[in-house]
């Protein structure tokens, strides 16, 4: 089998596609290809001046909500909203995230893991029932090369500061979910874009910005490349729940789409099983599965 590109997308006509942060980078590479192919996306955006801008950039079967995943409030009013214009969502991909930001997000929880892990929970508890009966659903969520770094106490998620803990949340809650969907339609599943030259890293300090960003262009990895493996893990007929996708080549920096590990600390059942309990208590959100 040869490398998997956009080309290699099905036809995605009668799908509606809702992707976080869709306004830029790979979000962006991502819902376009995605509306390429037939799909009717919505850009769940932060900045819905720059989402109108990016939906016209795009063109073709475009929404666009608006959604700060640093607001619990915002989230509420974002599913609200999609949950009365959309009937059925078939994919729903958690792409949006921050790093090298401090503070806190609205609602008192450190902001990269406020924004990246549990504005996500949110999200997805609160569209589930739009996606559990349609056949072939699917729930990715982006995560990182960097979740191998990280560590995660799930009982002291209120002061969890890193990105890279972040990032593994990410894919314990992807395999928790999972397991949670087995009797229903939809799937989870994981992908990450390996070095890619997006927006995520202007909030660094340099000292991890440019390093990044330097690795990105070196290898080539353009917010295209590296939305591969989102795109693998939302269409290709051949991926199952629980998977996670990311470049094949050299230290998954680069190359095509493929299956690809995560580390061990990701498939810790306990952990992921406390990490879900948490984050319910913490957002208020309930699942239906």
């Amino acid at each position: 089998m040869g490398d998997w590109t956009e080309a290699d997308i099905p036809d995605q006509r009668g799908r509606v596609a809702v992707i976080t942060g869709a306004n830029t980078g790979i979000g962006f590479e991502t819902a376009s290809a995605l509306a390429r192919r037939g799909a009717r996306v919505v850009l769940a955006c932060r900045d819905g001046d720059k989402a109108k801008d990016a939906a016209g950039r795009i063109g073709l079967d475009v929404d666009v909500v608006r959604l700060d995943l640093a607001a619990l409030a915002s989230v509420r009013a974002a599913a609200e909203e999609l949950t009365a214009r959309y009937e059925r969502i078939d994919l729903l991909i958690n792409n949006a995230g921050v790093t090298g930001l401090t503070g806190r997000t609205e609602d008192g929880f450190e902001i990269q893991f406020g924004v990246n892990h549990l504005g996500h929970f949110a999200l997805t508890g609160l569209l589930l029932h739009r996606m559990v009966p349609v056949p072939g659903s699917r729930v990715v969520t982006v995560s990182s090369i960097g979740h191998r770094f990280g560590r995660l106490d799930p009982d002291d998620l209120r002061s969890a500061g890193t990105y890279a803990g972040s990032k593994l949340a990410n894919l314990l809650f992807t395999h928790e979910l999972n397991r949670r969907l087995r009797d229903v339609n939809t799937v989870a599943l994981a992908a990450h874009p390996g070095g890619a030259s997006t927006e995520i890293f202007r909030y660094s300090s340099p000292w991890f910005r440019v390093p990044n960003l330097l690795i990105a262009r070196v290898f080539g990895r353009t917010p295209a490349m590296g939305a591969l493996p989102t795109l693998r893990a939302a269409t290709d007929p051949g991926a199952e729940g629980g998977e996670y996708y990311g470049p094949g080549g050299l230290f998954e920096i680069r190359g095509y789409p493929e299956r690809v590990d995560a580390g061990a600390r990701a498939h810790d059942v306990v952990v992921q099983q406390r990490l879900w309990e948490v984050s319910s208590e913490l957002t208020g959100v309930g699942y239906p599965v």
